[in-house]
């Protein structure tokens, strides 16, 4: 009879408030916590292609490890060792850009699939993905429904989360912010405990840590690693972490070691007899030394002048691969292979409704959005200071022919500065992204769900911005004093903030002001307005000013303020009229708004085709930002 398993939260009060509440599976029965009694891995290569020569260079070398349930296995060695390159490997994530992965991944000796152990484990990456703005509690909560099957209470889901907040001590700030650049939250160390509790309320029965202690202190450093290692024992977690230079006490919270260097294994064993071990072989540890540092000082070839480090690293890789100890770790390995019995296919993790989880990040988002001043609040006050910008510059203007040249300036001001200014967003949706990416790996989230979510919840807020620039930039300058006007003026501008918003999913933080200036710059170079559509060159036009949203943008506002308009001309000396627009009015000294459009090629009647253009444009940067999401794995 096959399985089925809900992931729950591995709740556990703080260490004196009682037994552990149960565990629930799909079918109401107990969650056995011996479901993964062991986790290994035999003979692990990993494989890439050398830039230079291009021929193929191993990265990992003939790894091999065993780890049972309520053990924790370090990953130690200096930089470059291979550490997060082994982890990425067991956890079936991507070791390296263009690697080939081989050999064996076990649990219970059996070999396991990607989804099997996805369904299994949790990856805690080394940087912190929390979202700044929202509480300690709030953010296991959202992890709990992001992962909790629908059968599972509201009540139940609330009771693991507090007593997952106590097993990691930090009940007293239940209800404190993470932290943002503007308003202080946690500390480092707390961070890292709730990263990782955010992690377990999952219910992960093997948790990958990389580099857990990293940013901390001695002190903060032990005190992550105490509570890992009593969570990890008291439910039955196998838990695997690199480390990078710990302390001596925070060393011995580990109960086993995998020593590297170079990509090979130079140890594998329990950190009590690794000292034994490397005496054994001829480097004994002298006294009162901290066996951490001294292991990775002897094969850190990093420090190598002379060579000398190279070769001791060649010996202590030699005789470990000669030794009894890896003799025994393979049989160890072979004998769970040969003694393992039930299938772990059996096992079926169920997960919220495929609807639960947009509504769960359109919640998140929703906290987010009006909390975290970055996300929003800054940008209302860029667009209102903005608008009063426009305003007071663009001032009272008049039905002259001296004000249509400040008109179109102002129209193309208004549409291509609140594009440019939604670089603001950035490094809020930076946030997101990062938090989906860990939450992706983790098979909670998917690029659908995120994406529709994020759009949603920038609708409003989008409206409102342009709503308040609208009411104070246009009445300011004296746009056509028209209700019906006013309002297609406010649609063309939501459209052009939409399509910039969009554009915000396709950077990253390294390039960002980049490729904001040059998109931003092409966009205006192709509107229609430094350049007019009839004198354009050829390749411009036709292969970029049909794909730019700001050109639509343009020509509607521009119609929407010319159409139906009649200007006067300058009056010279004489009574003689000076006009600059050609029009059948020019002999009474006027001329009117279509003839101004005529000169910008600019046609009416076409508002219709322009705005379902402009939204296919921004349904189409909205596919790209969803491809995207889905290639970058």
């Amino acid at each position: 009879m096959h399985t089925e398993m809900a992931r729950t939260a591995p709740v556990s009060p703080a260490r004196d408030q009682g037994p552990d509440l149960e565990m629930q599976t799909v079918r109401s029965a107990h969650l056995d916590n011996d479901v993964v009694s062991s986790f290994s891995w035999a003979n692990l290569n990993v494989v890439v292609t050398d830039r230079t020569t291009k021929t193929p260079l191993s990265i990992l070398s003939e790894a091999s490890g065993f780890v049972r349930a309520g053990e924790m296995l370090a990953i130690m060695g200096p930089s470059g060792s291979g550490k997060t390159t082994l982890l990425n490997a067991l956890a079936h994530r991507v070791a390296a850009a263009g690697a080939t992965t081989t050999g064996d991944i076990l649990i219970n000796g059996q070999k396991t699939s990607l989804q099997t152990l996805r369904d299994l484990s949790s990856y805690v990456e080394q940087e912190d993905a929390l979202i700044g703005s929202l509480t300690v509690k709030e953010t296991m909560m959202f992890g709990a429904r992001l992962s909790l099957p629908s059968n599972i209470s509201k009540k139940e889901a609330l009771e693991r989360v507090d007593n997952l907040i106590a097993s990691f001590g930090l009940q007293s700030q239940a209800q404190t912010i993470v932290g943002t650049p503007i308003k202080k939250g946690l500390s480092g160390g707390q961070k890292k405990r709730l990263g990782i509790a955010s992690r377990l309320v999952t219910n992960p029965r093997i948790l990958f840590l990389d580099e857990p202690t990293s940013g901390l202190d001695s002190a903060l450093s032990l005190e992550v690693c105490s509570y890992i290692k009593d969570i990890g024992r008291r439910h039955k977690l196998v838990i695997v972490a690199s480390i990078h230079q710990p302390s001596s006490a925070t060393f011995q919270q580990f109960d086993h070691l995998c020593l590297m260097s170079g990509g090979r294994t130079c140890y594998f064993g329990t950190v009590a007899e690794a000292t034994g071990y490397f005496g054994r072989i001829g480097y004994p540890i002298p006294p009162e030394t901290n066996s951490a540092e001294f292991f990775l000082d002897l094969i850190n070839t990093d420090l190598d002048k002379n060579g000398e480090v190279v070769l001791r690293t060649d010996d202590i890789c030699n005789s470990w691969n000669t030794s009894e100890e890896r003799t025994r770790l393979t049989q160890v390995i072979q004998k769970t292979q040969e003694s393992s019995a039930s299938s772990l296919s059996h096992y079926k993790v169920a997960r919220p409704s495929g609807w639960k989880v947009p509504l769960v990040l359109l919640h998140r988002s929703w906290i987010k959005s009006y909390r975290d001043i970055m996300a929003y609040g800054i940008r209302i006050a860029m667009y209102l200071g903005l608008a009063i910008l426009m305003g007071t510059v663009f001032l009272r203007f008049e039905t002259e022919q001296r004000y249509v040249q400040p008109y179109i300036n102002a129209i193309f001001f208004g549409g291509a500065f609140m594009s440019f200014m939604a670089v603001a967003y950035v490094p809020a949706f930076l946030e997101d992204l990062s938090t989906f990416k860990q939450e992706r790996a983790n098979g909670l989230v998917g690029p659908l769900a995120f994406m529709v979510s994020n759009f949603i919840i920038g609708l409003p807020f989008l409206f409102g911005i342009v709503i308040l620039f609208s009411v104070v930039a246009y009445w300011l300058t004296g746009f056509r004093a028209d209700a019906s006007a006013f309002f297609m003026w406010v649609l063309w501008l939501f459209l052009d903030l939409s399509g910039r918003f969009c554009f915000v999913h396709l950077r990253r933080l390294r390039v960002a002001l980049a490729i904001t200036a040059f998109a931003n710059g092409l966009w205006m170079c192709v509107d229609g307005f430094l350049v007019p559509m009839n004198i354009l060159n050829v390749f411009w036009k036709y292969v970029f000013h049909y794909i730019d949203y700001q050109a639509y943008v343009f020509q509607g506002m521009m119609v929407n303020q010319f159409q139906h308009g009649e200007y006067s001309c300058e009056q010279v000396a004489g009574g003689q009229y000076q006009c600059a627009y050609p029009s059948d009015l020019n002999s009474a000294g006027k001329f009117r708004g279509t003839d101004v459009l005529r000169q910008f090629s600019i046609s009416t009647g076409l508002e219709g085709t322009w705005v379902g253009i402009t939204i296919g444009i921004i349904v189409g940067y909205r596919i790209l930002a969803y491809l995207a999401l889905v290639l970058r794995k």
